[in-house]
């Protein structure tokens, strides 16, 4: 809560490749996504995600701490999904087997290899979304979109869910601090009361938000149209060379590792 709070936004204005032509970027992050997604075998994802990783924290020179704290959010999510196709897959030969209050469970090569996949799959192409995140500033990735002929009604509602996220982020924090400091989470049945509590106050708080939004673009003579800055830094030929040399030497590993498999 407090990294999507505070640093994300800052990091995307303040990192060392912030002057990068946002374009690049986009591509350079949307392509590894797309590669991690399609890639038939483990180890192209498992490639992006260390060089990747290795990019945003080297050359964009982003805290290992505050990455760290980033990837942790899919990895419940990820874990259990695993969990899942562990045990309700098949094909292959048995690697474990154990049982549960009497229920049989078996592991196979097959359910493995799947297992693993769905992981490096799903960190590598976080890495991929986390690198245009805390690289490029989202007003720029409107910019982008606006650029690559996105319905304009798409972004600017777009950056209107993007600015209310902070809100509720906010006003959610104050509201729980105040039923902190009152006792309202001392016990299961005030718990329950604060949350349900906590869960009106928001959407009253943010019907509030909503409406004095409107009363300030409409007193700033809003049209209908939300504007976006159009100049980007043009890009640089050994930026593109650079980008596209690694988006080829994804694929080239994508393809070539396809039959490569961890559990036989």
């Amino acid at each position: 809560m407090k990294i999507l709070e505070d640093n994300l936004d800052y990091y995307a204005q303040a990192n060392a490749l912030r002057d990068v032509n946002s374009y690049l970027k986009f591509i350079l992050g949307i392509g590894a996504i797309l590669i991690c997604v399609v890639s038939p075998g483990p180890v192209a994802p498992l490639f992006i995600l260390f060089t990747l990783s290795a990019i945003t924290l080297v050359f964009a020179k982003i805290p290992v701490g505050v990455y760290a704290e980033l990837l942790l959010i899919p990895l419940t999510f990820a874990v259990l999904s695993v969990i899942v196709i562990l045990f309700l897959s098949g094909g292959g030969e048995p690697i474990l087997t154990f049982s549960i209050a009497n229920v049989p469970l078996t592991v196979t090569s097959g359910s493995a290899n799947l297992g693993f996949l769905v992981l490096v799959r799903t960190f590598g192409g976080m890495c991929g979304l986390f690198f245009i995140a805390l690289t490029t500033p989202m007003i720029e990735i409107f910019s982008v979109m606006h650029g690559l002929r996105v319905p304009p009604v798409l972004i600017d509602l777009s950056m209107l869910i993007y600015h209310f996220i902070f809100v509720f982020i906010g006003q959610a924090i104050a509201i729980h601090n105040a039923q902190t400091i009152r006792h309202g989470y001392t016990s299961f049945k005030r718990s329950i009361n604060s949350m349900a509590m906590l869960g009106a106050m928001l959407f009253i708080r943010a019907w509030k938000e909503a409406e004095d939004l409107i009363i300030a673009m409409d007193s700033r003579c809003y049209d209908g149209k939300l504007e976006l800055p159009g100049q980007q830094n043009p890009p640089k030929p050994v930026a593109i060379a650079s980008i596209a040399v690694y988006l080829g030497l994804c694929i080239t590993v994508a393809v070539m590792t396809s039959t490569i498999v961890p559990f036989r």
